[in-house]
């Protein structure tokens, strides 16, 4: 696909540095994506390089019901306007990191594969024909959710917020069309999810429109554009797959997060 990049964060040196995909290799940039950026020269092989979340945002923008046959499978319809709710950053990990279910607290967790829009500009009070021109790339990502706590929560603060409960990435893919991509969700290798965008009720301009006459979008953060039908239950030792045509596939492992520590918050 002519002028598509696939950008990453990666762990090197113990840093977080930018680099931008190139076959099996990895070309670190400075300073960043969202900023007149260059290479540094270095080149780093993918093969045992920690992928980090692709970006750290102020704040995760999501939506829900925005797939007919989700909001079906949920008991409800389509809202009359998008329906918005916020993830904490703290929320955010990266690929291979682990999921850690507070089981203290709930007991019916799932996943939500879904497609996430990464911004690249100041965006206030956009038209949809102005939003696309502020949208730096997309990435994968999975809304977790304590099924059980939603229920009972009008605003989802805690079914939605749990730390870890944001997995993003692998990369963030710039110049990629998002009018019909395929998302999949599977776990432990059974497929759950299989759905495409073009079945979005609203699209990704009318979504950071939406958003933009509310707050301030910044460079870096994040748009969950919703999930299609099939969303489940993980449990503690399972491992869930996200993958999204064009962006690669994002991949966490399920625990207990009593069980002692795994290796961070993603936060790099």
């Amino acid at each position: 696909m002519e002028g598509v990049r696939r950008f990453v964060r990666v762990l090197h040196e113990g840093q977080p540095r930018y680099g931008l995909l190139d076959g099996t290799e990895v070309v670190l940039i400075e300073p960043h994506p969202f900023a007149a950026h260059s290479a540094t020269g270095e080149r780093l092989s993918v093969e045992g390089l920690r992928l980090l979340a692709p970006v750290i945002p102020s704040k995760v923008v999501c939506v829900g019901k925005n797939y007919a046959d989700h909001a079906a499978e949920m008991g409800g319809s389509v809202p009359d306007t998008p329906l918005l709710f916020l993830k904490p950053s703290s929320s955010v990990i990266g690929p291979g990191e682990a999921i850690r279910l507070p089981t203290d607290r709930a007991e019916e967790f799932h996943h939500e594969a879904e497609l996430a829009v990464v911004i690249g500009a100041l965006l206030q009070r956009v038209t949809p024909e102005q939003a696309m021109a502020g949208v730096f790339g997309y990435t994968a990502a999975n809304d977790v959710t304590a099924r059980d706590l939603q229920r009972t929560e009008g605003q989802w603060f805690r079914a939605k917020g749990f730390d870890s409960f944001c997995p993003l990435g692998p990369a963030v893919t710039s110049g990629l069309d998002p009018a019909d991509l395929t998302i999949r969700c599977s776990v432990d290798g059974e497929e759950r999810q299989e759905g495409t965008t073009a079945d979005l009720v609203y699209d990704v301009a009318a979504l950071v429109s939406e958003i933009s006459q509310v707050m301030t979008l910044l460079p870096s953060d994040v748009i969950l554009t919703g999930t299609p039908a099939g969303v489940g239950p993980i449990v503690p030792g399972q491992t869930v797959r996200v993958e999204i045509d064009g962006i690669g596939a994002l991949e966490n492992p399920v625990v207990d997060r009593n069980a002692p520590a795994d290796r961070g918050n993603g936060q790099g």
